[in-house]
């Protein structure tokens, strides 16, 4: 499931079933969306009538600020003035929110907390948009932004914009630097991977090639976007924000997930964003192959000792390839569940 996958379907899901409870406010909503409201509507959203929800009668106020009628744009910005933030927090959180909302949020409200950042973190914003009010994103709009690379990567002015907030961290500002890199990929970081990947050399070489020739951003999109035998070699992109690519594949199998924790020849960036995934650590598979994983770095695998069953906690003991601290500690929970356990 895509980033804020959840919670945009629960926006979509409570938007519905507001319809459906209250089709007055459904019906005046969509009277002013498309420019057909009467006078006696346009009046009813200023003093609240109609059973708006708050989040959409803050979204019909920013539209109203643009009628053609100067004396109800002017009465809705007057009454935009006196209305709480939450609102409209709220409504560009929502995933059918009109774009002109978002327009009138960046150009006359991202200076309060928080508007930026939903602007960000709802997909359905424009990224010229987002853009826009790049420089007041918090750390937690632009890691929003770094965990949908298909959006973030699209437009070239974003990805710049974003270089110049000061609430990123030292990390996002690496990945944002590795995102504007513009130099391909060296086949022979990759060529030994590739070989095993495909045995047949005239498509390995084309695979190869193509790859060698495509930049940063191209390479993230075939991550995003291509087959198994891409995201297999370009999961040992030297380029971080291109493993990131690979890991928010739609297309991503759970199986290829088992074999990433297991493999010795990725960053253990990507080791991380594993272990950092509900969804992945629901797997017995990915936990056991992030342990026992030499490459996996030991606050992650200490933390995971735990999730093992005995079976494969007393294999470890002989593992020579983990660090020593780990065996050592596999060794001792051993010890502990052998006294714990009840004799016979």
């Amino acid at each position: 499931m895509p980033p804020g996958g959840i919670s945009i379907r629960h926006s979509r899901l409570t938007c519905l079933r507001r319809s459906l409870e209250n089709p007055i406010s459904a019906d005046l909503r969509d009277s002013i969306r498309t420019g057909h409201a009467t006078p006696e509507q346009k009046l009813a959203v200023f003093s609240g009538g109609g059973s708006l929800a708050p989040e959409h009668r803050a979204e019909l106020l920013t539209l109203l600020t643009a009628d053609s009628d100067p004396a109800i744009a002017e009465r809705a910005q007057s009454v935009i003035l006196t209305q709480p933030l939450e609102p409209f927090l709220l409504a560009l959180a929502n995933p059918d929110a009109d774009p002109r909302l978002f327009s009138y949020c960046a150009d006359n409200l991202s200076q309060k907390p928080g508007i930026a950042d939903a602007l960000a973190k709802n997909p359905a914003c424009p990224s010229g948009v987002v853009a826009h009010v790049a420089s007041r994103l918090s750390a937690a709009g632009v890691q929003a932004l770094l965990d949908d690379l298909d959006r973030l990567s699209s437009d070239a002015r974003l990805v710049v914009a974003l270089t110049h907030c000061k609430a990123a961290t030292p990390e996002q500002q690496e990945l944002l630097v590795e995102l504007q890199k513009t130099e391909g990929l060296a086949v022979p970081e990759i060529e030994e991977a590739a070989a095993e990947i495909e045995p047949d050399v005239k498509k390995r070489v084309t695979l190869l090639q193509r790859l060698a020739h495509m930049n940063v951003v191209e390479r993230i999109q075939l991550a995003l976007k291509g087959g198994r035998e891409e995201r297999m070699l370009l999961i040992r992109d030297p380029n971080k924000i291109v493993q990131r690519g690979v890991m928010q594949s739609p297309r991503l199998t759970d199986l290829e997930v088992e074999n990433f924790a297991a493999m010795t020849n990725v960053s253990t960036e990507v080791l991380r964003i594993i272990a950092a995934s509900r969804v992945y650590m629901k797997s017995y598979t990915v936990v056991k192959n992030l342990v026992r994983n030499p490459k996996t770095p030991l606050d992650v695998s200490l933390h995971l000792l735990q999730r093992l069953n005995p079976f494969d906690l007393k294999l470890l003991l002989s593992n020579k390839n983990i660090p020593e601290t780990l065996r050592s500690t596999a060794a001792k929970l051993h010890r502990q569940r052998s006294f714990a356990r009840p004799s016979t």
